[in-house]
């Protein structure tokens, strides 16, 4: 089937998924990326990804600013001073931020600031798809990413794609073989540090997700929705 195009001519290539017609192959391949979530085109400096090699191309001019500020430690280099100085908190351990109503310390000044919206409930930041709120920018972002299918973070191995850089650094383990992250009772090592946490319960005993019908605890979240299941019926 041929399609108008809006200066009259025929646009011969068709999405088959919204529709929208293009006068070159190439032009369509790009658009069904954004349906399939596809990124094809990797950073090699930091892994981001993106669906045009345009967008890379523009990227990179950022991405390979000068970093004259390095930290001694690690090599780490910055972009300006003041984050290298944020940066070296991270291996003196230094939190000068501290929260008046729990005492929790913080490195930056705007950690502390998100923290002490978990006592406040504000929640300023809103998804314009669903109106979920967030008491971060960076938390609407990674969340926005499952409307748009958005995966920026790509693996130089093998090429799978993340939604987070956290999940991406994890995957990276299972090609090293690195297990970072050790139980400092039985000395089981683990690829992140959310297994970690949750395998630490089982020498704790700690259950912290609890039951608002029954009170039965749980040491994992997923646990807990699988039995609210009994409670309402629900089957997934």
């Amino acid at each position: 089937m041929r399609h108008k195009c809006s200066h009259g001519g025929e646009c011969p290539y068709c999405c088959d998924v919204c529709s929208k017609a293009f006068i070159k192959k190439s032009d369509l391949i790009r658009h069904k990326r954004l349906h399939s979530g596809e990124r094809p085109y990797c950073c090699d400096v930091c892994s981001k990804t993106f669906n045009t090699k345009s967008d890379l191309i523009r990227h990179k001019r950022s991405c390979s600013v000068e970093r004259p500020y390095c930290c001694d430690v690690c090599s780490k280099a910055f972009t300006n001073k003041s984050h290298l100085t944020s940066h070296k908190r991270l291996h003196s351990g230094e939190r000068p931020y501290s929260c008046d109503v729990c005492s929790k310390a913080f490195t930056k000044n705007s950690h502390l600031t998100s923290h002490k919206r978990l006592h406040s409930g504000e929640r300023p930041y809103c998804c314009d798809v669903c109106r979920k709120t967030f008491n971060t920018n960076n938390d609407l972002i990674r969340h926005k990413r499952v409307h748009s299918g958005e995966r920026p973070y790509c693996c130089d191995v093998c090429s799978k794609i993340f939604s987070r850089k956290s999940h991406l650094i994890s995957h990276i383990c299972i090609h090293c073989g690195e297990r970072p992250y050790c139980c400092d009772v039985c000395s089981k090592a683990f690829t992140q540090k959310g297994s970690l946490i949750r395998h630490k319960r089982l020498h704790s005993g700690e259950h912290p997700y609890c039951c608002d019908v029954c009170s039965k605890a749980f040491t994992q979240k997923s646990s807990l929705i699988r039995h609210k299941r009994l409670h309402s019926g629900e089957r997934p």
